[in-house]
């Protein structure tokens, strides 16, 4: 008997749910200057499949989840889509706000920032 696969359906709510995934991906890479060569070459992936993901054609492997956040900088739920749970406070500081803004950074620049921040608080400390 000849193999033949199985396709499973993917309801619309899933259908969504890794398209969105996939555009937060892109645009996570795009915010780090990446190419998708070189997050693919990162994950071990060929570019093509890459692009797959990020189009929603194709799921993510769940083990694939952390390592895309940590290299992103960003935590589980960010990269899920995930809203933070907010405080009794109300809308975020301006602080939190700038916080997040940094956080979508090229990794590169996020350094410069907190080695800006390092130097200031240093000097505030004495």
């Amino acid at each position: 008997m000849p193999f033949t696969s199985i396709r499973t359906t993917v309801n619309s709510k899933d259908e969504q749910f890794f398209k969105a995934l996939g555009a937060r991906v892109a645009q996570a890479r795009k915010a780090q200057n990446l190419t998708q060569q070189q997050l693919g070459d990162q994950l071990g992936i060929p570019q093509q499949t890459l692009a797959h993901y990020e189009g929603g054609h194709v799921r993510f492997p769940a083990s694939m989840i952390p390592t895309l956040a940590e290299i992103f900088g960003l935590t589980l739920e960010e990269l899920m889509g995930q809203e933070r749970p907010k405080g009794k406070r109300g809308p975020s500081s301006r602080l939190q706000q700038q916080i997040e803004r940094i956080s979508q950074l090229p990794k590169t620049k996020q350094v410069f920032v907190m080695e800006m921040l390092d130097a200031v608080l240093a000097k505030a400390s004495h």
